[in-house]
């Protein structure tokens, strides 16, 4: 059986430790590398380790980045001029600049001048990491919401063969009184515009304002009514009385046009007084 050596060196962990350095390993028989570093006071570039030491990036595109990072604003970094400054080819600039891009080091538009001209906006960044860390994670898109029923539509109402402004006047003043009647039937200024045309067409055919009150908030449901606009609009459709039969003015007396005193509609009579549908008949 052989004999273990116990005057064997073992293995001791890094100072640095793999934690800092992944990657970096000690030369067993040179001891590595040793620093004689003078610290910088002007004409310096601060490059950062996870450029320095990137696992991925080839060596040519780190020392790419690092001279484009060490350049002024506005210096012109085309692979044309890039190839007259060092011996690499331009195979192997356009591949680091590609590797550099890849990894958010480097990012290249295209844009369109005014005058016609295509240039391309190159961006450096120092630390493509940064601006990911500081961005706040996007936040969830609410969910689609589903549409609301009281937001359906409401039911076409009739419509006023002569749509006078009067009539229409008080078609809106009796739709907004109705919440006297019932508050469940509160109505939008939006309701009483859908609802007035409709209104004034039972006024245009000889109903009064309070007949028409009656038909709209007789035997309401006891349960909430969810859209009482669209209840209204279906009385005014379903009952919607006929036209009054045409009464021929007598030959050679055109009466002048007076106001009604109850429902001020007009109407013709040789004085004032109230319309016929005022009229009360005995």
């Amino acid at each position: 059986m052989g004999m273990r050596n116990t005057s064997a060196r073992t293995s001791a962990p890094s100072r640095n430790g793999a934690k800092t350095h992944p990657k970096a390993r000690t030369c067993a028989r040179s001891g590595g590398v040793m620093h004689d570093n003078d610290r910088h006071t002007r004409r310096f570039t601060v490059i950062g380790n996870h450029l320095a030491q990137h696992p991925e990036l080839s060596l040519t595109a780190i020392g790419l980045a690092a001279h484009i990072q060490s350049l002024p604003t506005g210096s012109c970094i085309s692979i044309k001029t890039l190839e007259r400054k060092f011996p690499e080819g331009r195979k192997r600039i356009s591949d680091a600049l590609n590797e550099l891009e890849a990894h958010g080091y480097l990012s290249r538009t295209r844009e369109r001048l005014a005058d016609g001209r295509m240039v391309t906006r190159t961006v450096s960044r120092n630390n493509p990491g940064r601006r990911a860390a500081e961005e706040p994670p996007a936040r969830p898109k609410p969910p689609a919401r589903r549409p609301d029923p009281q937001r359906k539509a409401l039911p076409a109402v009739p419509q006023p063969a002569y749509p006078a402004p009067d009539l229409l006047m008080t078609a809106r003043a009796m739709l907004t009184d109705l919440r006297r009647n019932d508050p469940r039937l509160y109505l939008s200024a939006t309701d009483v515009d859908h609802l007035a045309p409709g209104v004034a067409t039972w006024l245009e055919r000889d109903v009064t304002p309070e007949s028409v009150r009656q038909i709209l908030t007789f035997a309401l449901p006891q349960e909430e009514l969810h859209r009482p606009a669209a209840l209204l609009a279906h009385r005014l459709n379903a009952h919607l009385p006929p036209l009054p039969p045409f009464r021929p003015a007598a030959p050679g007396v055109r009466h002048p046009l007076q106001n009604c005193d109850t429902c001020d509609r007009a109407y013709r009579a040789p004085e004032p007084g109230t319309c016929a549908a005022c009229t009360p008949t005995t």
